[in-house]
């Protein structure tokens, strides 16, 4: 587990954030606890992301804020990123670009984060068979290039897009 932090700046708040990411990690001793500074976490993993495949990293809302979105560029947008929230009671699991009001009933969304966050779901139920299907299918239609929403270069609105996905489970 990494804390991703800028302590170095941020003395009090980011200080507080990584005493108490030390003193939880006590807690857990088999599991690896370090530390980075922001810039340098956004450098690395624009750079080289290979090394923070197996990582967790732990931050203040904000920070996870400028990752995610820094992130889903180097994929090809927002319209592509899935996130989940896992809990001991509950789980969510929702598009990280949120509702997108201001395309809402023009069908300009691409769905394809809510469609992975619903993948992430799946898995998570244990329903991977499934799972496994929509994504070959989401993959299928994205590499085709055909029935690709604006965000991706294309010129599909919503609902074909998703007729496209559909068609090819």
């Amino acid at each position: 587990m990494r804390a991703v932090h800028k302590a170095t700046i941020m003395k009090m708040s980011d200080g507080l954030f990584m005493d108490t990411a030390r003193e939880v990690s006590q807690e857990f001793p088999n599991i690896e606890f370090d530390s980075e500074v922001l810039d340098n976490t956004c450098l690395k993993v624009v750079t080289d992301p290979t090394p923070y495949n197996d990582k967790v990293l732990v931050m203040p809302n904000l920070y996870g804020d400028i990752m995610s979105d820094m992130c889903a560029g180097l994929i090809g947008g927002l319209g592509l990123t899935p996130s989940g929230n896992i809990g001991d009671e509950c789980s969510i699991f929702e598009a990280v670009h949120g509702s997108a009001p201001d395309i809402a009933g023009k069908s300009l969304a691409n769905p394809t984060a809510l469609l992975l966050s619903s993948i992430m779901m799946l898995r998570h139920m244990g329903l991977n068979d499934h799972a496994a299907k929509i994504e070959a299918s989401i993959f299928k239609v994205v590499a085709e290039g055909k029935m690709i929403t604006g965000d991706l270069g294309g010129k599909a609105k919503t609902h074909e897009y998703a007729q496209a996905v559909i068609d090819n489970l």
